[in-house]
């Protein structure tokens, strides 16, 4: 697994986001995933993390496994979760996604789910996502970015 790039803003994976979550993503070319543990900060319910964390997590793994497979970052159009079982604050969890399909450089279709330790699935969810145009939103996110990008998403951001 090689570890991908990060950003400085991002709420999930940037370095410098004080309240962020610093996540790490690896992929082996096709599925990407992070560890996350997730603190007492975020629960909703006592003893249980907000389900807008976890969607919010499971929407990045989604957005990088989407522009590790197409070469291209998207944004969500489209986000379906399924919450299983309780993701209990201080407990290894292991996020997942990947591509499931591309319909033709116009929209990605994503899935992706959060594991506790044992390998039981504590949330799912699937996600479309429409490719960022050239210009002003890519060359944002680009300028945002920590490390070696171009392996990713080569020339065509």
């Amino acid at each position: 697994m090689k570890e991908l790039p990060h950003t400085r803003s991002c709420f999930v994976c940037g370095e410098a986001n004080p309240r962020g979550l610093n996540l790490r993503f690896h992929t082996d070319g096709r599925s990407v995933q992070a560890r996350f543990i997730p603190s007492a900060e975020h629960s909703g319910f006592h003893r249980t993390v907000h389900g807008g964390l976890l969607a919010t997590v499971l929407d990045e793994v989604m957005v990088w496994a989407c522009a590790v497979a197409s070469r291209r970052f998207g944004y969500c159009a489209e986000f379906n979760i399924r919450f299983l079982h309780p993701v209990r604050p201080g407990e290894p969890t292991l996020v997942t996604g990947e591509l499931v399909a591309n319909r033709k450089n116009r929209i990605y279709e994503a899935k992706a789910q959060i594991q506790d330790g044992a390998g039981r699935v504590l949330a799912s969810a699937t996600g479309k996502y429409l490719p960022l145009k050239g210009g002003g939103e890519g060359e944002l996110l680009v300028a945002d970015v920590v490390g070696d990008l171009s392996w990713v998403i080569g020339e065509r951001g």
